[in-house]
């Protein structure tokens, strides 16, 4: 595979045209991990080259406005940590202080989670999980304020609870102002099981984790939940070893083994399995998520395929999002997006630091 994403690096375009975006955040992050696994300098360099252009000297974040209030935009952020300690140059922690300010004023829900968007009012989607609270972890950490550090944790709590349905499940958004069309009247959730939106949540969660250590994560109540999110993602894993797009139903016509949500949950397994979290099957499973995005990686110039573009929530480019399941598989297939070649960099990073301790 490394070969495949040295290649996939070289020929990357910013996925915005160069303004500061989620979708880059993936893959910058994508890299440090292999950058960490392997020592490689050519890791590193890649992130350096497209990175650098996004961040002034006086950490203006290119096309990035604060007043935008986008959860989205804060993930980029977490490499301009590592991007510091390698270079020293003050220009990535400025860039990371005006994110923290964003989130110093980001819109809440009343009962304290961040808005996913100001244009996604009062709505909490579990993609915001990984886009916000990982990176203020960090920041709270690096800055030293434990505050920062605490809140993350407790919307990590929070979350859970707003979207876990009765079948234990977690539903892809809430509406606390139950006043979209996609949130049932009762519980604000939307109707469906996204699998992506599980592999954001997976990942958040081990990552939160391995920030605080075991014995935070267990006080703030999050073990328990993340133990029985990755028990039962490896019980309804495919035979092959994928996962739905609507991943609770397997009798959907139309339904299909997803490509980044498969390499999320390799990667959030990875880290589940190397913190020790005691879940059982999490190796085997994990093995057999790579090896089936592996068998992805197809054509002459080598692309991974099978990855839904893009799928959310409410009124988006001219059409309704209504979060049925049906939804869900209306959303292009396409190969080579960010969301899932950045979260299979990821996973391979892991593997290969778990192989490299086995050796040691």
């Amino acid at each position: 595979m490394l070969e495949y994403f040295d290649a996939f690096a070289a020929r990357y375009q910013p996925y915005k045209g160069g303004d500061w975006c989620y979708e880059d955040g993936c893959i910058y992050r994508g890299l440090l991990l292999l950058h960490e696994a392997t020592g490689e300098p050519r890791w590193r360099d890649h992130l350096l080259r497209l990175a650098t252009p996004q961040v002034a000297e006086d950490g203006t974040l290119r096309g990035y406005r604060i007043d935008d209030y986008n959860i989205d935009n804060i993930l980029s952020g977490r490499v301009l940590f590592a991007l510091d300690r390698w270079t020293g140059d003050p220009r990535w922690m400025k860039g990371a202080a005006r994110l923290a300010r964003q989130l110093a004023t980001h819109p809440r829900t009343e009962s304290g989670n961040y808005w996913h968007k100001l244009r996604y009012p009062h709505q909490v989607w579990l993609d915001g999980l990984y886009m916000g609270l990982p990176f203020q972890i960090e920041y709270g950490q690096a800055v030293g304020d434990a505050a920062r550090v605490s809140d993350a944790l407790a919307q990590m709590g929070r979350a859970l609870d707003l979207t876990r349905r009765e079948d234990g499940w977690y539903a892809h958004g809430y509406d606390a102002a139950r006043v979209q069309d996609w949130a049932d009247a009762g519980s604000g959730q939307s109707a469906s099981v996204w699998a992506r939106a599980l592999g954001w949540q997976a990942m958040a969660l081990v990552d939160a984790a391995a920030l605080v250590g075991a014995p935070a994560f267990e006080a703030a109540g999050l073990l328990a939940p993340t133990q029985a999110l990755l028990a039962r993602l490896i019980a309804v894993q495919g035979a092959e070893g994928g996962w739905l797009q609507v991943i609770n139903m397997p009798d959907l016509p139309g339904n299909y083994a997803e490509s980044s949500a498969t390499a999320m949950f390799a990667y959030a397994f990875g880290v589940a399995e190397g913190l020790g979290l005691a879940v059982p099957g999490l190796a085997g499973a994990q093995a057999r998520a790579l090896r089936f995005a592996e068998g992805r990686l197809q054509g002459e110039a080598v692309q991974f395929t099978g990855i839904c573009h893009v799928a959310g929530l409410g009124g988006f480019s001219g059409r309704y999002r209504d979060g049925s399941p049906g939804y869900y598989l209306t959303e292009r297939i396409v190969a080579d997006d960010a969301k899932g070649t950045g979260p299979l960099m990821m996973a391979q990073a892991v593997a290969l630091r778990h192989d490299a301790r086995a050796v040691a």
